[in-house]
């Protein structure tokens, strides 16, 4: 008598195994898209944070990210030298003149529907907004404009 499987039994494992494969890839997918967002809020907060404490020490809020940087109020991967800064599957930007009336962060997926479906912003209140178009503020007002979080 041989033991062992025959071909029909195994076909049927790897037909079983590549059904619970096709299902939970898009849920791996998802997860890893919802973590990118959650993330990217978060360093949203921090840099608006960031920036909060480099306006009560220099008495102007910062024009880049990398001036955060340079003081060591954020990490190098957020406060890069040339933006777009990346990081999480998001991209990181700051925008204004340094005064409190057109200061304003944001980030934007890196490849929309795949990193990332929302952007997120935040202006000198320090309140994160959020668009679910994955839209880019083109200045503050627009940004004050998304539905905050």
């Amino acid at each position: 008598m041989k033991k062992g499987f025959t071909f029909v039994e195994i076909m049927v494992v790897v037909g079983i195994m590549a059904l619970l494969v096709g299902i939970s890839i898009p849920n791996l997918l998802r997860s890893r898209l919802v973590a990118n967002e959650q993330s990217a809020v978060s360093n949203i907060q921090t840099i608006s944070i960031a920036a909060q404490t480099y306006l009560s020490v220099d008495n102007n809020l910062p024009t880049t990210l990398a001036q955060l940087y340079g003081e060591r109020y954020i990490d190098v991967t957020l406060g890069c030298a040339a933006p777009p800064c990346i990081k999480n599957g998001y991209k990181y930007y700051m925008g204004g003149t340094g005064l409190d009336t057109d200061f304003f962060v944001y980030t934007i997926p890196q490849t929309p529907a795949v990193t990332g479906v929302r952007s997120f912003c935040s202006d000198s209140d320090g309140r994160v907004r959020v668009s679910t178009s994955g839209a880019t503020p083109a200045n503050r007002a627009a940004c004050f404009a998304w539905t905050a979080l």
